[in-house]
């Protein structure tokens, strides 16, 4: 299954490169793939830059391509959440997608779509009031490290990403893969998904 990975300038580096570690060792499952709207160099938060094709290209094979749509978040959403055609094209994108799976304030931008609404999703702990604000209509859960609702797959912040990635190899490929790949990586992962340790850090407590 090919992940479509959507890169925008000024993504948060780890929320991509961790899950694509993950995947990319499972090379007989996955195969990664990198987009951006016009294709070319996209840099991230940390000056690391990525070539990918055009967006066009995926929305050409999206109905006879089985793929994961992967959305980071980073810097670069504050900007994006507010262009309607970016989020058309990752609604178009979502709809095709055998999974969608976002990761930080990936789920924010993925939020905008209207797809989640009523579903329940996570987010960057550190952003969570503001993404709260982005769509209201979304049942954030503020303690959880990731949260799958039903085909959509969102995770916490940066790191979260890596316990998703494993979570999900757990749920396609079994548990035992998902372990073996977690140890393999030396990576202590988070094996609750409805505990997010960073959560008590960052989320403002009710009054």
């Amino acid at each position: 299954m090919q992940v479509s990975t959507i890169l925008f300038d000024d993504f948060e580096t780890l929320d991509v490169f961790g899950p694509v570690e993950v995947f990319g060792r499972l090379a007989d499952h996955f195969n990664p793939e990198f987009y951006s709207l016009s294709g070319g160099l996209v840099t991230s938060r940390h000056n690391v830059k990525v070539d990918t094709k055009p967006v066009s290209d995926l929305l050409s094979a999206a109905l006879k391509l089985k793929y994961i749509l992967f959305i980071p978040g980073g810097q670069g959403v504050r900007k994006l959440v507010n262009d309607p055609e970016y989020i058309e094209m990752l609604r178009q994108l979502a709809t095709s997608a055998e999974y969608v799976f976002t990761v930080c304030t990936g789920s924010t931008l993925f939020a905008k779509t209207g797809l989640l609404d009523g579903k329940s999703a996570t987010s960057n702990k550190r952003a969570m009031e503001w993404t709260k604000s982005v769509n209201p209509k979304v049942e954030w859960v503020d303690k959880a490290r990731w949260i799958r609702a039903d085909n959509i797959y969102t995770s916490a912040g940066i790191s979260a990403g890596i316990d998703m990635a494993l979570g999900f190899v757990s749920d396609l490929l079994g548990y035992d893969i998902a372990k073996q790949q977690s140890n393999e990586i030396e990576y202590s992962w988070h094996e609750d998904s409805l505990w997010d340790p960073f959560s008590a850090l960052y989320v403002t407590k009710p009054e």
